[in-house]
């Protein structure tokens, strides 16, 4: 399954250490202005070596359009694009051909296909994210025709966690500092502690909070393709991931019927809700509040020290990844998060479409 979406669909391909990394994108509307300098910012935010908290692997990831817009514009056919490959090292990962690197996908790669890529995990690299940003650039671009924007930022690293909702924050300071949160003096917490991870040759998890902000109520389906549901499998989709909520998400559960209940109120725009712990979502369909979510990644898996492991004929052995790599996913993850957001409120924008006569 290498394709994403309905009608906004991305179908993506490469390795890590292969060639390119690249995507087709089919089903954005022809004349929707794109600027290509947009999308290579989503790319610089996303590519290793753009601080001492990530990893070093130098890729400058020159994004090359090959088909589907010209002049400027979107001609509705196929979008065809990519990024090639130019810092790969894979013999770092030649000690590691024969063994299983304690939660990664080697061993169950190795089940489905009975083979793989070795070379810093081929297709199950988070390299392969490139596609999704270039996509999510496009996406973003034809959802500002309707208003919409999407804002991701890091909330948590480790136990340092931002305690102030985003409508307490100014988000243009995102990217004001290495790990992209907008708080300074929390930032610099983080920062340190992502540093002192890296001393320890470890990793260390957290958490990205992501709003979008200008969705028009009616977005979204009320069964099978709820929104909230589509945005949490795309959120599940990402490296990483392990755990996403939106609204009030699992603090809502302290609180009884009457206190969560969103009271819908008139205004000058139409109705509102007074509160939001809905996270802008009702039914599975969009009512026109912000929609804010959260999404959990793990501590990387690779580590810089020995491991205890097995290999591929199941007798016990030490794994020692060679390499450069994060000792924290969360700043390069941002633009993947508001990526995948990008790309399933382009979905629902055009299923909306369709949806009324």
């Amino acid at each position: 399954m290498n394709s994403f979406g309905k009608i906004f669909t991305l179908t993506s391909f490469g390795e890590s250490h292969g060639v390119a990394i690249g995507g087709v994108l089919d089903g954005c509307p022809a004349g929707v202005k794109i600027d290509i300098d947009l999308i290579q910012y989503d790319l610089d935010r996303r590519k290793p070596g753009q601080s001492h908290i990530t990893t070093s692997r130098q890729e400058s990831d020159h994004v090359e359009i090959l088909s589907g817009i010209f002049e400027g514009y979107t001609t509705g056919s196929p979008i065809g694009f990519m990024v090639k490959n130019k810092d790969q090292h894979s013999a770092d990962y030649s000690n590691i051909k024969d063994l299983y690197r304690p939660s990664h996908a080697d061993f169950t790669y190795d089940q489905k296909y009975g083979f793989r890529d070795y070379r810093g995990g081929g297709r199950s690299s988070a390299r392969e994210t490139i596609a999704r940003v270039i996509a999510g650039s496009i996406a973003k671009q034809l959802l500002a025709l309707s208003g919409v924007k999407i804002q991701a930022f890091v909330s948590r690293v480790g136990e340092i966690e931002l305690e102030k909702s985003y409508l307490e924050l100014d988000l243009s300071n995102t990217e004001n500092n290495l790990v992209r949160c907008p708080d300074a003096a929390t930032a610099k917490r983080m920062i340190e502690r992502i540093e002192e991870a890296g001393r320890n040759h470890d990793t260390v998890g957290g958490v990205i909070t992501g709003v979008a902000t200008g969705v028009p109520a009616g977005w979204g389906e009320p069964v099978f393709n709820k929104l909230h549901a589509d945005l949490g499998f795309a959120m599940l989709g990402i490296n990483a991931v392990k755990g996403f909520e939106y609204g009030s998400g699992f603090s809502g559960t302290k609180l009884t019927g009457s206190q969560h209940n969103d009271i819908f109120i008139p205004s000058d725009n139409g109705i509102r809700t007074l509160t939001n712990h809905s996270g802008g979502v009702q039914g599975g369909i969009s009512n026109g509040e912000d929609i804010y979510w959260k999404v959990a990644f793990k501590p990387i898996a690779t580590l810089l020290k020995d491991q205890n492991t097995v290999d591929i004929h199941g007798n016990e052995a030490v794994v020692n990844v060679k390499g450069r790599h994060d000792p924290c996913v969360l700043p390069r993850a941002i633009p993947i998060v508001e990526a995948m957001a990008a790309l399933v409120l382009a979905d629902h924008l055009l299923l909306s479409r369709v949806s009324k006569i």
